[in-house]
């Protein structure tokens, strides 16, 4: 996907704020206007969304951090803005941003409160109120944006794959009674991703409270329960659930016992095939005896014959 018309697009939008010397949003928005740049999403691609958005996030990101001139990284700022509030995505892509990136947007942001430019720290603000960024502790350079874009999805999307095999590969309901939840889920990794992140948020409303007054979006780093933890909850739960259901009707000892018997010895059978040979030969045995007694009876009963003759 060939990005660079639209890497140029906003490399000449923010030009255009900074030849004119200007430093506020409204400038960016008359500028914005005029270039009627919220076109911009009319080319965008049928497929791979999430990769657009973070690409041009990256792009405008890195105008915004760079060390030109502060016009230039107040245009980064604004234009990363009105991308967010502009696209025609629901829900919207939110803005990946490591906490190095954070660092430097409060440190435009100490710089802007000195050239009393005072949009500045109520725009971060107000970013931050709208939860519009999706923290995380690796910068995302423009090399590394697939990659990283595919980290960001990997756990919203884990959970529908394993529904999406389990339910389509093979619907045996004992394929789903034997299987281990915390393994389909990869617990561990499930649980390490949620910690990360939540410490990111935590570290990035620290650093944002140097800057701006972020009492309002306090409760989001706010100590709650992470997904791993839930998803920890869940399997437990329902390993208690499989068990009881297993007391009720039997299905797991029929299972141990199926297996029993796939897995007999070899000497088990020769045993049966033992006690088989045994029962035969006590049946020719007693077929034999009894031959001998009506062949004994028949030579008493020819000796009366002969005596009741005489």
């Amino acid at each position: 996907m060939d990005l660079s018309p639209f890497k140029l697009d906003i490399d000449e939008l923010i030009n255009e704020f900074v030849e004119g010397e200007f430093t506020t949003l409204a400038d960016m928005k008359r500028v914005w206007l005029s270039r009627k740049f919220t076109y911009i999403f009319e080319a965008s691609p049928p497929t791979k969304l999430a990769f657009f958005m973070q690409s041009l996030y990256a792009h405008t990101i890195g105008h915004m951090i760079s060390t030109s001139s502060l016009s230039q990284r107040l245009g980064g700022l604004y234009c990363l803005y009105c991308l967010y509030e502009t696209q025609p995505f629901k829900p919207p892509f939110k803005i990946y941003f490591s906490l190095g990136e954070l660092k430097k947007l409060k440190n435009l942001v100490i710089n802007a409160k000195e050239h009393g430019i005072k949009v500045v720290p109520a725009l971060v603000k107000r970013m931050l109120e709208k939860n519009m960024f999706l923290f995380g502790f690796v910068d995302l350079h423009e090399g590394s944006v697939s990659e990283t874009v595919n980290q960001l999805t990997e756990l919203q999307d884990a959970r529908v794959q394993v529904a999406y095999k389990k339910l389509f590969d093979d619907t045996r309901i004992e394929q789903f009674l034997h299987m281990d939840m915390g393994m389909e889920f990869d617990l561990e990794m499930l649980k390490k991703m949620s910690t990360e992140y939540a410490e990111a948020k935590k570290h990035a409303i620290r650093e944002a409270n140097k800057a701006v007054d972020v009492q309002n979006i306090q409760h989001i780093s706010d100590d709650r329960e992470f997904i791993g933890d839930e998803v920890e909850r869940i399997t437990e739960n329902w390993n208690v659930q499989r068990q009881v259901f297993y007391q009720q009707t039997g299905l797991n000892q029929r299972h141990a016992q199926k297996d029993e018997q796939q897995q007999q010895p070899q000497h088990k059978k020769h045993e049966q095939q033992d006690d088989d040979f045994g029962d035969e030969f006590s049946h020719q045995l007693e077929l034999q005896l009894i031959e001998e007694e009506q062949l004994q009876q028949k030579e008493e009963d020819d000796e009366s014959n002969h005596e009741l003759e005489l």
